[in-house]
């Protein structure tokens, strides 16, 4: 596994979508730092960009790589190799490769305009681990979606319908079901609906450590109780974990099961 791995994450390194990833997060930086000196008010602006574009990269990624190595797929196939290391490997390859574009990305500007002398190292920190948590989650859904989809037209529909879905529509159902019961006690049911999507999660997550909660009015209240506190944080980052977990495990299993 560790050396499919290592192809797959060197073959990725010299892609020049990789490099493409990279340099975009270094333009994006650098001018957000040079428009505004203050580190905390960047933060909060990447933040915005990160939650919706590293699922979205996460996920064509993941399922443009699949479709792409497939015929190098099978010839490890018919090798003396596991399965689920094969696919295991290039999972790992994939977001391995994928993380360290955005962390060199953000963290280079970061750190040449005095990210270790300010105090937003924390809320900094959190912003990278949250893009790399969402990095593995979403690249194992779409390994997820292409072992369930032989047709790449299908796999990238259905790809790109979840990136929507849990982004967008996601939100809106959400939003839509708090208008419509507001008069019944909501805290449960507000956690509960949040744990369900890993993209308003990471944000509810870093909003609340930029102490601007109050910009989420009642729902930051309640957010604010819960995920402020040590125990929440930690719960928090234990249901992204899980988010992670499940869909690899997943891909494991199917791999063991599906006739190529």
């Amino acid at each position: 596994m560790l050396k499919i791995l290592k192809y797959s994450f060197f073959d990725l390194i010299r892609s020049r979508w990789s490099y493409v990833y990279l340099l975009f997060y270094l333009l994006l930086s650098f001018v957000l730092l040079f428009l505004n000196q203050d580190l905390s008010k960047a933060v909060i602006t990447l933040m915005n960009v990160i939650i919706i574009l590293v699922p979205l990269i996460g996920t064509i990624f993941g399922v443009m790589y699949y479709y792409n190595s497939k015929e190098f797929t099978e010839l490890l196939l018919a090798q003396p190799v596991k399965r689920s290391s094969i696919f295991l490997g290039q999972y790992l390859g994939v977001a391995l490769s994928l993380v360290m574009s955005l962390v060199l990305g953000l963290g280079i500007p970061f750190v040449l305009y005095g990210l270790f002398q300010s105090g937003a190292i924390w809320n900094f920190s959190l912003l990278l681990i949250t893009g790399a948590m969402l990095t593995f989650i979403f690249t194992a859904l779409a390994f997820n979606i292409a072992l369930y989809n032989e047709n790449k037209i299908k796999g990238f529909s259905y790809a790109i319908l979840l990136w929507l879905f849990l982004a967008v529509i996601y939100d809106g159902l959400f939003l839509m079901s708090l208008i419509m019961f507001e008069t019944y006690p909501l805290d449960k049911f507000t956690l509960i609906a949040t744990t369900f999507n890993p993209i308003d999660l990471s944000r509810i997550l870093i909003l609340l450590k930029l102490d601007i909660a109050a910009l989420l009015g009642y729902t930051g209240a309640v957010f604010q109780k819960f995920f402020g506190t040590n125990l929440g944080l930690f719960a928090a980052l234990s249901t992204l974990m899980i988010w992670v977990v499940l869909p690899v495990l997943n891909i494991a299993r199917k791999a063991k099961k599906k006739d190529f």
